[in-house]
């Protein structure tokens, strides 16, 4: 008996050892890396959700491409190079639908995110590096939940001639606020701070829209803190306000990178009723 009880024992402590090795053996195993394709969305301690390519590279969004134009080439590139993926994101947080690209003038192509064609920057060595956020205050980390984006493009008003940011006819480009595709903000002068005095019904909601939006994030040159929402109840929608002014569309841009609203019909002057929006904009007038 007590040498059926040794063997046993004895069994029992082989198999524990072999499961045990076993066990080990697996854990001690390589993990397989995931097989990420096309633009993935990565965390990043100061930004939040960023886009980067497959392997957690940085991507870039640059204002002068507001209106969905590949403007950075020739020696811009060599430290802005584009980005390009054939491959559908893996990636199941992010809205394919907001994927796209663009064929430049030399025939390659572009990945776009809501438009922008999208860049890294040569200064960033490793994965997770953002060092090209805020050069030159026209080049940014590319995100997928911007309430505001910045433009840096030529004024053309409606009237078919080109302005500065002064508003004096000429050529030059100037940096103004848009929306998250690259559709241009406005502010309307009579405004104060939190109070849209423009919108008394439909028609003038279908002149001059306003811009509906959550407060998500802005470029790192703006401030989270100058974003509002209030409410429009004569159309019963909420609006977006940056620095206390209530902002607009203007419905004769019909394609992003417009800015037509800056001259409209009597208007004394360009910019005087409807102003382009910027980071140097003041603070809206107390009600």
């Amino acid at each position: 008996m007590l040498i059926y009880l040794k063997r046993n024992l004895m069994a029992v402590l082989c198999i524990a050892v072999v499961f045990t090795a076993c066990k080990k053996s697996n854990s001690d195993e390589p993990t397989t890396p995931p097989n990420n394709k096309g633009i993935q969305l990565a965390s990043d301690a100061k930004f939040g959700t960023v886009l980067t390519d497959k392997d957690g590279k940085t991507l870039y969004f640059f204002a002068n491409d507001a209106a969905g134009v590949p403007t950075c080439t020739n020696g811009c590139e060599t430290n802005w190079p584009l980005y390009y993926s054939a491959d559908a994101s893996t990636d199941l947080n992010l809205n394919k639908a907001e994927v796209g690209e663009v064929t430049r003038t030399d025939g390659r192509k572009q990945s776009t995110y809501r438009g922008y064609p999208l860049y890294y920057f040569s200064g960033d060595a490793a994965k997770g590096d953002t060092k090209g956020d805020g050069v030159g205050g026209i080049w940014f980390v590319a995100k997928p939940d911007y309430s505001l984006m910045l433009a840096n493009a030529q004024l053309v008003g409606a009237d078919t001639k080109t302005y500065t940011s002064t508003y004096v006819e000429g050529t030059g480009l100037t940096k103004y606020l848009t929306d998250a595709f690259g559709r241009t903000l406005y502010a309307f002068a009579p405004d104060k701070n939190g109070l849209n005095t423009y919108t008394k019904g439909t028609t003038q909601e279908g002149i001059w829209p306003v811009y509906t939006s959550e407060i998500q994030n802005v470029p790192s040159v703006m401030a989270k803190t100058d974003l509002g929402v209030i409410t429009v109840a004569s159309v019963n929608k909420k609006q977006l306000t940056y620095k206390g002014w209530p902002l607009y569309y203007f419905a004769s841009d019909t394609k992003r990178g417009d800015n037509k609203g800056i001259t409209v019909p009597g208007s004394a002057a360009p910019g005087s009723v409807w102003p382009y929006v910027s980071t140097t904009t003041t603070v809206a007038p107390a009600q």
